[in-house]
C-alpha cells in the first residue's frame, strides 16, 4: 500500500540531490524549521527536507521525525503519481486530469490490519504537544497544522478532504479556518441541526493522497473514491476510534487526529501566512476539540511550508488539468495550461493555443476565469511560447501586445479574500492579456535557428566544459 516512507525512499533513489537531512535538534515552534527552508529557498534550492530531531511542543526531542517541502518541485509530484520525472510539466497535469475523472472505491479493513492503529490514544491521553508542530512565519500567533481535515456530508454520506489551517490552542484544542467551500458547507449543515461536526485530520500520508485531496470534483462526490483514482489504487479505510464504522479514516496514514467541531462556537484565529505570501487576517473562527489520536509506531510528522512552492505547486497542479479539459471542448487548438509560481499558482494562468481564428484566445481566457474563481489574470500565448517559462511569457507580452487592443479588464467579479490587492472584501477586477499573433493580418516572424542545423552540430561534440581536457582535432 502507498505510504509516506516508501515515497521518501523513492525520492532518495531517483533524486538523491533533492533530499536534505537535518540531524541537529531544531525547534519548529520557534521558526527553526522554516528558517532552514527559507535559507535553502534563498539559495534557489527546494529539496524535500527531513528533520530527524525536531522538538515537540513540550520542548522535548520528538519521537516523530518531521518531513516537509515534499511538493516544492513538480518532479516530486510526478514521482508521487508514478510518472517519470520527464513528465513533470504538462503531461503531469493531463494525467492528473484523466485520473480525476475516474473513481476507485475504497476498501474497508480491520483495526488489526491498519498501520495507523498501531498506537491509539483516547481522551486526555491524546496530547497535541507530543508533535513537532511548526510555527511558520513571524506574525503567526502559534504553531499551525496545515494539513487535510476530512468531514462527512450528513445527507449523502460522501467524505470531503481539503487543506485547512488549524492553529494550536491547547493540548486538545485547535482553531480552524474555513472558506465557504465544501467543508464549510458540511459544517453548516451540522450546525443548522444543532449538531457537532465529526472531523479527522490526516497528518502524514503518501503525497498521492494529498494530491488527490486537491481535486476539484463537485460537492457530493466522495473524495475517498477520487483520492483512490488519483493515487491509482483503492484507498484503505478503517473505522475511527470516536465514531466507529460511522466515520472511516485512512488506514495507511502516519497520524490521524480525530475530533469534533462544536456547533456555533467561535474563537479568535490567525493571522496566518497564506498561499499568496501574505497574511490572512485574524477573525472569529471554528474550533476543533480533539477526541482521539492514532498513529504508526514509527510515524513521520508531515508539514507543508505554506506560502512557498511546497504549498503553491500542489495547489496549482489539479487546476491546470481542469482548465485545459474545459477549454479543449470549445477551443480544440489549446496545447497547454500552466498556473505559474510567479502567480502563486492561483492568481495567474498561462494558456498556450495554436490559434486558428481570431477571438479564440479570449474565448479560452473567459473559460479559465469561469472555471477557477481564484484566477485574476489570464495570459494567452501562441503555441511557440512555453507557458512554463516566465521569460518566454514576458517576451510574448513585450512583442505581441498592444495594451489598447489586447488587454481587457472585467470589473466587479468575485475574487479571493486572501488577495491582498483587493479593496473590496469580495469583489475584484480581472484581466485578460491576449499575447497571440493575429490570424487575419501579417505579423513579424520569430527568429529561429534551424532544427536541422542543431541536429547536425550536436552540442556535446562541439563544446568543451571548463576543466575538461582539450580534445585532439581530427581532420575533416
Amino acid at each position: 500500500m502507498l505510504n509516506l516512507r516508501d515515497f521518501i525512499a523513492d525520492v532518495e533513489r531517483l533524486q538523491p540531490d533533492r533530499v536534505v537531512h537535518v540531524d541537529r535538534p531544531v525547534d519548529p515552534a520557534d521558526f527553526e524549521v522554516t528558517a532552514v527552508l527559507q535559507q535553502l529557498e534563498d539559495a534557489g534550492r527546494f529539496p524535500m527536507t527531513v528533520f530527524h530531531r525536531p522538538r515537540n511542543l513540550k520542548g522535548e526531542i520528538s519521537e516523530f521525525p518531521l518531513v516537509t517541502n515534499v511538493f516544492a518541485e513538480r518532479e516530486r509530484c510526478a514521482i508521487a503519481l508514478g510518472l517519470p520525472v520527464s513528465d513533470a510539466k504538462f503531461p503531469l497535469s493531463l494525467e492528473y486530469g484523466r485520473r480525476e475523472l475516474e473513481r476507485i472505491a475504497p476498501t474497508l479493513i480491520t483495526r488489526d490490519e491498519a498501520p495507523v492503529k498501531e498506537v491509539v490514544k483516547i481522551g486526555d491521553d491524546a496530547d497535541l504537544r507530543e508533535f513537532p508542530i511548526v510555527r511558520h512565519h513571524h506574525m503567526d500567533p502559534a504553531p499551525y497544522i496545515d494539513m487535510t481535515p476530512i468531514m462527512k456530508d450528513p445527507d449523502s454520506g460522501a467524505y470531503n478532504a481539503a487543506y485547512l489551517r488549524m492553529m494550536y490552542k491547547e493540548p486538545r484544542k485547535l482553531g480552524l479556518h474555513m472558506s465557504p467551500r465544501h467543508n464549510w458547507q458540511i459544517t453548516r449543515k451540522y450546525e443548522e441541526r444543532g449538531l457537532d461536526t465529526p472531523v479527522a485530520i490526516v497528518v502524514g500520508a503518501h503525497p498521492a493522497f494529498y494530491l488527490g485531496t486537491l481535486n476539484v470534483a463537485p460537492f457530493g462526490d466522495d473524495d475517498y473514491e477520487v483520492i483512490g483514482a488519483v493515487a491509482g489504487e483503492s484507498l484503505r479505510l478503517v473505522p475511527s476510534e470516536t465514531w466507529g464504522e460511522e466515520f472511516l479514516v485512512p488506514a495507511d496514514a502516519e497520524i490521524v487526529i480525530e475530533g469534533i467541531i462544536p456547533a456555533n462556537v467561535r474563537e479568535v484565529e490567525g493571522p496566518f501566512g497564506e498561499f499568496p505570501g501574505t497574511y490572512g487576517p485574524q477573525r472569529l473562527r471554528w474550533i476543533i476539540e480533539v477526541t482521539a489520536i492514532t498513529h504508526r509506531k514509527d510515524a513521520v510528522y508531515q508539514d507543508v511550508f505554506v506560502g512557498h512552492p511546497d504549498d503553491q505547486v500542489q495547489g496549482g497542479l489539479p487546476k491546470e488539468a481542469r482548465i485545459y479539459n474545459r477549454i479543449k471542448g470549445v477551443v480544440p487548438s489549446v496545447t497547454s495550461v500552466h498556473l505559474p509560481l510567479s502567480g502563486v499558482c492561483r492568481l495567474h494562468v498561462n494558456i498556450a493555443i495554436d490559434k486558428k481564428v481570431d477571438g479564440e484566445s479570449k474565448q479560452a481566457a473567459f473559460i479559465a476565469l469561469g472555471e477557477v474563481d481564484m484566477i485574476k489574470h489570464v495570459f494567452v500565448v501562441d503555441g511557440d511560447v512555453d507557458p512554463f517559462d516566465d521569460r518566454q511569457m514576458f517576451w510574448a507580452i513585450a512583442t505581441r501586445v498592444q495594451a489598447d487592443q489586447d488587454v481587457d479588464t472585467i470589473k466587479n467579479v468575485k475574487g479571493n479574500t486572501l488577495d491582498p490587492s483587493q479593496t473590496d472584501p469580495i469583489m475584484t477586477t480581472k484581466m485578460i492579456v491576449d499575447a497571440t499573433k493575429p490570424v487575419q493580418r501579417p505579423f513579424a516572424d520569430r527568429i529561429l535557428v534551424p532544427d536541422e542545423a542543431k541536429a547536425r552540430v550536436p552540442i556535446a561534440e562541439y563544446v568543451r566544459e571548463t576543466g575538461e581536457p582539450v580534445a585532439e582535432f581530427e581532420e575533416a
